[in-house]
């Protein structure tokens, strides 16, 4: 299943002891990078969430948030003047101390004075809504990311099938490109005889001139063979294609010796599927590359730029994905 880096998913869980929210935010990263912001009456949270973030991603830097807030329970206690004169004097012996002491505000008083009322901090009741939320938060996560990872798998097929394309209509241009070199290399020979000796091109007979043109050609063919490159890209769209979950296209993947990535399908479901597809597209524009450097006619060094560019479409597209 291809799955986007990019996702949110958030999750509440209530109780008797009060409310708990947790909020996942994923965007792309090289590695598994989770940043923790929880309240210090939670802390007990962040190894939980940790492992169960760590055995469900693989890449991505996460962001996450936890806030509480604890069910109200009885009124209230009302402030005696003794609490108060206590605070009084307290404070005035810490002040023989610390002369600048500030006193303590009313809220603090308040606090203070009602921190014996109402339910203790249960840390199990907080730690079991805080997994239940998680779970929930990280299906909803995991449901955008796969959602997101389709369409960019899509996005990404939309531009295997140019390259598709762009390899068949180089294969089918070759032969031209081959009978064209030959008729000007057969020109080019005329017009040098002729200049070197005028007439002297009816001292040579045509077999001999046959077999020169065709040594030529040959040398030319050979040197402008691209045939295992478009195998080769051909194989590499059909990676693409399984990397990604569907089957090969057709005519993809029947030659070339693109053995350490095809070797590899049998573990497909192993590693990062966003780091294997990095490193195929780094084979597909080395084959691009190639392809430009042997170009013999400029209809090919166009197709090998416009190559060249959906690549780098797919590059940038597989940035995103886990």
């Amino acid at each position: 299943m291809i799955r986007s880096m990019t996702a949110f998913g958030a999750a509440r869980a209530e109780s008797e002891a009060g409310t708990l929210s947790i909020e996942f935010r994923s965007v792309n990263s090289r590695f598994l990078d989770i940043n923790m912001r929880l309240p210090d009456d939670l802390r007990m949270l962040e190894g939980m969430l940790r492992e169960k973030l760590s055995h469900a991603l693989k890449r991505g830097k996460i962001d996450v948030r936890v806030n509480y807030s604890r069910a109200s329970t009885e009124a209230l206690n009302a402030v005696e003047d003794s609490y108060l004169n206590e605070i009084a004097q307290q404070l005035q012996r810490a002040r023989q101390v610390i002369t600048d002491l500030a006193p303590p505000s009313f809220t603090d008083l308040l606090k203070a004075c009602n921190a014996g009322n109402g339910h203790a901090f249960d840390m199990e009741v907080w730690t079991a809504m805080g997994s239940q939320a998680a779970d929930e938060a990280l299906q909803e996560l995991q449901a955008n990311r796969e959602r997101e990872g389709r369409r960019l798998a899509d996005m990404m097929m939309e531009c295997a099938a140019d390259i598709q394309r762009i390899v068949g209509e180089v294969e089918q241009q070759l032969p031209s490109i081959l009978e064209e070199h030959q008729q000007k290399l057969a020109e080019k020979l005329r017009d040098a005889l002729e200049g070197a000796s005028p007439g002297g091109l009816a001292q040579i007979s045509g077999e001999e001139l046959s077999a020169r043109i065709a040594q030529e050609t040959s040398l030319f063919a050979m040197r402008v063979d691209v045939a295992e490159e478009l195998s080769r890209l051909r194989s590499h769209v059909g990676e693409l294609h399984h990397l990604l979950g569907d089957g090969p296209p057709p005519g993809a993947g029947a030659g070339g010796t693109n053995s350490g990535i095809t070797k590899s399908r049998s573990k497909s479901g192993s590693g990062s599927v966003g780091k294997r597809l990095d490193f195929l597209f780094q084979e597909m524009n080395r084959e691009a590359n190639t392809l430009g450097s042997k170009a013999a006619a400029i209809s090919v060094t166009r197709a090998a730029i416009d190559l060249k560019l959906l690549i780098e479409q797919l590059r940038e597209q597989a940035q995103n994905i886990e």
